[in-house]
């Protein structure tokens, strides 16, 4: 590796533990208000973390769930919940669990750009926001988890690698990729991505020419490929399904980049994604800062399999968004000073990209707060909700992909964490989690997206408009209805629901048995019509695809 300086040079502030420490304490900051994390997805992860603590005591979730432990690449948040919630609370649980996931991030970046430079750059800072990248925010807290500890694994790699220690190195990272793999396996396959380009790197230095060091850096990388038969066993097993598809959306490639920040004010997450390409920019025609090689490689290799990754792999969503974040942290620690540049220099660039650190995550603090606030006001409902209850929650949304997202669109998953109540926003794909959906009796209001109700109909969305949904639900599988800030309706449609709360438009009611529910017409919602023919072509379309399946 490089030297960023002799020993007998005195570190900078930002260079030394101390530096590292604070950064890694100031990350935790912006998740330590809030009761539950405001990340979209995580309500409905904790749903499934109360199915799986109370499997065993609870007799009506095996009524409406499947809950079976399988070992899939898929694992992480959900073992530790296991080992946590009984001592601390489920909620705790996950709140100390996801606020451990920035300073991870946070050490792994700083301590890869010490690895690789031998002390860490000043640009380097400008990389630490990426501990709330736009994944993060989504709630995809196994992935997000596994990451950290793939940052963190890949500078052990470098570092053994640095010391010589070779033969350690391959004892210690045969039990380590199993460890990630098993808290997801994207962050296994990048740990691989990173490991094999920087031992490329490491070869061609020792040895003219690029032949042998590509042989000989698969060689070395081979320590990793163990769960290569857990991968196998797993998606080969009868009960997994979800399709791969959608490769080469490049317009969808290109909003992730814009995303990679993306939290709650667009221009300022924008900008600050801009701030970070001219960073990146600087590097290649500057005097004073360049590339170290064994990164930029790195993060080339990264890009190329952000750009040849479909958007859904497995029947999982947004796979190569989730990369996009990380490439340009790396990107952004493979830069370093140039030889001979001045430390003057450096010290603005580390005061430059410490205010720029400060006012992310001030920002993000705030933003929390105001998610949190969204929370406390829209669970205030579950006081009025009895333990068991079943419960079909409809959640406002529209059809423009809104930059800050409200994050309610599984806060349903709390009803199930504190009432454990049924509802309507899991997940239910065989083989991708250990939670699926059985309660036939909710038909079509079963699972995730059937909690999305929006004005009118959307294009390219399964989401009902809320006058369909409110008439639609079948009324005797739900005891209760919620509605979270719900788009405007007719108020006829709350025909054979008795309010018990009300804030806003948002509103629970209880379902009266006694009374038959609103038949929904055109003068309740002018598109009814329009609603009627698409459905019929939907039908149709369907019609005649099971048609021509028939005669193949």
């Amino acid at each position: 590796m490089t030297n960023g300086g002799s020993a007998a040079d005195a570190p900078q502030w930002w260079q030394t533990r101390t530096f590292v420490l604070l950064a890694a304490l100031a990350s935790m900051v912006p998740l330590l208000w809030p009761d539950i994390p405001p990340l979209v997805d995580l309500p409905g992860h904790m749903a499934r973390y109360r199915v799986q603590l109370d499997w065993d005591t609870i007799p009506w979730f095996s009524e409406w769930y499947r809950f079976e432990w399988q070992l899939i690449g898929n694992l992480g948040v959900d073992l530790l919940v296991e080992l946590l919630a009984p001592v601390l609370g489920l909620e705790l649980a996950v709140k100390l669990i996801v606020l451990a996931i920035p300073p991870l991030t946070v050490v792994g970046l700083l301590w890869i750009a010490r690895e690789v430079h031998g002390r860490i750059p000043a640009t380097a800072l400008f990389a630490l926001p990426f501990a709330y990248s736009y994944p993060f925010q989504f709630g995809f807290v196994n992935f997000a988890l596994s990451m950290a500890l793939a940052l963190n694994a890949f500078a052990l790699w470098l570092r053994l690698a640095r010391l010589g220690r070779f033969r350690l190195r391959n004892w210690l990272f045969v039990p380590l990729s199993f460890l990630i793999w098993l808290t997801h396996t994207f962050g296994w396959g990048v740990l691989g991505v990173l490991a094999f380009s920087a031992e490329l790197i490491r070869q061609h230095d020792q040895r003219s020419g690029w032949v042998k060091p590509w042989f000989r850096a698969v060689a070395q990388s081979l320590v990793l490929a163990g769960p290569v038969l857990l991968m196998a066993v797993w998606r080969n097993s009868d009960h997994v399904t979800g399709q791969t598809g959608d490769w080469f959306n490049w317009q969808a490639k290109a909003n992730w980049v814009l995303m990679m920040l993306r939290d709650r004010w667009q221009l300022f997450d924008i900008a600050s994604v801009a701030i970070l390409f001219a960073i990146l920019f600087k590097g290649l025609r500057n005097p004073v800062i360049g590339y170290s090689r064994h990164l930029v490689l790195s993060a080339i290799f990264l890009l190329a399999v952000y750009l040849v990754l479909p958007r859904i792999i497995f029947g999982s969503a947004y796979a190569d968004m989730r990369l996009a974040p990380f490439a340009m942290a790396v990107a952004l620690v493979a830069l370093r000073p140039k030889p001979g540049s001045e430390q003057r220099r450096a010290a603005l660039w580390a005061a430059l990209g410490l205010a720029f650190v400060l006012v992310r995550f001030g920002a993000q603090t705030w933003s929390y707060w105001l998610y949190d606030r969204s929370y406390d006001r829209q669970l205030a409902a579950l006081e009025k909700l009895p333990e068991g209850a079943r419960l079909v929650t409809l959640i406002g949304e529209n059809c423009v992909n809104d930059w800050p997202m409200t994050r309610l669109q599984h806060v349903a998953g709390i009803a199930t964490v504190r009432k454990r109540a049924y509802t309507n926003d899991q997940w239910s794909m065989p083989g991708a989690q250990l939670l699926t959906v059985r309660y036939r009796a909710a038909a079509g209001f079963a699972h995730d997206p059937s909690q999305i109700v929006t004005p009118d109909m959307c294009p390219f969305e399964w989401w009902r408009p809320v006058a369909v949904a409110l008439t639609a639900f079948p009324r005797d599988a739900f005891d209760y209805v919620w509605l979270v800030n719900p788009p405007a309706y007719a108020p006829r449609l709350e025909q054979g629901l008795t309010p018990l709360w009300r804030d806003g438009r948002s509103a629970l009611f209880r379902v009266d048995r006694d009374m038959p529910g609103a038949v929904l017409s055109g003068e309740d919602w002018p598109g009814y019509r329009k609603y009627l023919e698409r459905r019929r072509r939907m039908i149709e379309r369907l019609r005649q695809r099971q048609a021509r399946e028939a005669r193949d």
